[in-house]
């Protein structure tokens, strides 16, 4: 058995391979940070294949799936990804366009790549990591939830077309809130509230992942959230996230400054 992990060097791709690792997977850990995948290869006890590359672009993420193609890869977990904070016409587009290739076409290519694979065996599991910025729109984070909106989507779709083909292939997105990993320190951001830890995350999702469920929220207080965002105006649902933002924002300066 063997999994797959974009992301993998710290957070809750750290986490999922941890918990893969414990349950007899062989992985492949993808990030950029050499050092931190070595020393998870160190301390994981199954077969541990690390692969530091860039996923940004186009071109590696194709050169991910051919490297690693001749595998048979059981799950695959698209976790790589990060945002910022700011008004859209303040933020820097450069970082921008990065997080979208990072967030959505590297998500959607190795979707693509590794389904067709998975298709052809009628076997295995793709879990693609949201967020709860997936249901709302993100004023002060408009990038940053465009594309995790973007990856709610498409795994939805795609869900709808494997159990319309009777298909053993599984995908899954996993929505969670605040969540204690380095997110906050590349966003900018700090959390108005107490996060999740990574480990319970990552546990909470693969088991979910494993029982078929498609959207995966852990911890009541995000399931609470959907269900509002689901019979709240989109309009009022805005306001209420830039308010949230704001408080983190000023929490932030507040402890850094």
């Amino acid at each position: 058995m063997k999994a797959l992990i974009t992301g993998a060097s710290s957070g809750i791709g750290l986490s999922f391979a941890k918990y893969l690792s414990s349950l007899g997977y062989d992985l492949i850990l993808v990030a950029r940070r050499k050092e931190r995948l070595e020393k998870i290869q160190q301390e994981l006890k199954t077969n541990i294949k690390i692969i530091c590359l860039d996923l940004s672009t186009s071109e590696n993420c194709k050169e991910l799936y051919n490297k690693v193609k001749k595998d048979k890869i059981d799950i695959l977990i698209n976790n790589a990804g990060f945002g910022d904070f700011g008004n859209f016409e303040e933020t820097d587009l450069d970082k921008d366009l990065q997080m979208i290739n990072v967030n959505i076409n590297a998500v959607h290519i190795l979707t693509k790549l590794f389904l067709k694979d998975m298709l052809k065996n009628n076997n295995g599991y793709i879990l693609n990591v949201g967020s709860a910025a997936s249901f709302a729109p993100g004023p002060l984070m408009a990038t940053y939830y465009s594309t995790k909106s973007y990856v709610l989507r498409l795994s939805e779709s795609i869900s709808s077309e494997l159990k319309h083909k009777n298909s053993n292939v599984k995908i899954s997105v996993l929505c969670p809130g605040p969540v204690d990993t380095e997110f906050n320190d590349v966003a900018h951001v700090n959390f108005s509230f107490k996060p999740l830890t990574s480990d319970y995350v990552a546990k909470y999702a693969i088991d979910k992942m494993f029982k078929g469920k498609t959207i995966i929220i852990p911890g009541f207080l995000m399931k609470f959230n959907r269900f509002f965002s689901k019979i709240l105006p989109d309009a009022f649902a805005a306001k209420i996230v830039y308010n949230n933002q704001r408080r983190k924002k000023k929490l932030g300066e507040t402890l850094h400054g």
